[in-house]
């Protein structure tokens, strides 16, 4: 799998980028967790949300965030990391310029700044949020969320409390136009450290919700 070096907003970020031999192939982007608590585009959950979106067809790319591994800048609140993200997605896009699908994919930190890039790109078709923290960050800015997506987490996650999760995704079920589905992963911690037991039902999940979707025609 090839690594991509691009251009972010502070300085070249790092990727991977993995295409199909389709031109038209559906894309998808990954963001990993929180850069000052060791989370990198190599977390284990990352990368197996990465090589589902793969498995599943789409051309998928994931990267450090800014002062992460090799990509240059330094950590900023989450406020450059979406600029990051962005560029993520500006590059990924020039790239697969056919591209029918467009996802977003983020676990912890990277589910927040996926769910605030997906308010500012309206071509993203479906999300897939992994332990979304809404206990530590605000997610009222999805207001409205535009795009249908899957929320998912484990019953036993200490860092992102599952009550917390449950709110958010309640009251996004108000909103109009759009599916919101939950799935909670029973006894699975923050980081789905059990690989049959937790690791292995979330991802699955993750690709029986992506591959609906892609046979739906609705947002």
């Amino acid at each position: 799998m090839p690594e991509v070096i691009f251009a972010g907003p502070e300085g070249r970020l790092e990727g991977r980028y993995h295409p199909q031999k389709e031109r038209d192939a559906p894309i998808a982007i990954v963001l990993h967790p929180h850069p000052a608590y060791g989370g990198t585009m190599n977390n284990k959950v990352v990368y197996n949300l990465h090589y589902a979106f793969y498995n599943l067809g789409f051309t998928v790319m994931r990267f450090n965030f800014r002062g992460v591994g090799r990509s240059q800048g330094e950590y900023d609140m989450g406020i450059g990391e979406l600029s990051d993200a962005a560029s993520a997605l500006d590059y990924l896009q020039s790239m697969n310029q056919n591209a029918k699908h467009c996802w977003v994919a983020g676990f912890s930190f990277g589910a927040w700044i996926g769910m605030q890039l997906l308010m500012r790109r309206p071509e993203i078709t479906g999300f897939i949020s992994v332990a979304p923290p809404a206990n530590l960050y605000d997610f009222s800015f999805l207001a409205p969320c535009p795009a249908s997506g899957l929320i998912i987490n484990g019953t036993a996650d200490k860092v992102a409390p599952p009550k917390d999760t449950t709110n958010l995704v309640n009251k996004l079920h108000e909103q109009k136009g759009i599916t919101i589905t939950h799935t909670q992963i029973e006894g699975a911690d923050h980081f789905f450290k059990d690989e049959e037991a937790h690791m292995k039902p979330m991802i699955d999940t993750v690709s029986g919700y992506v591959k609906r979707r892609l046979t739906e025609v609705t947002r």
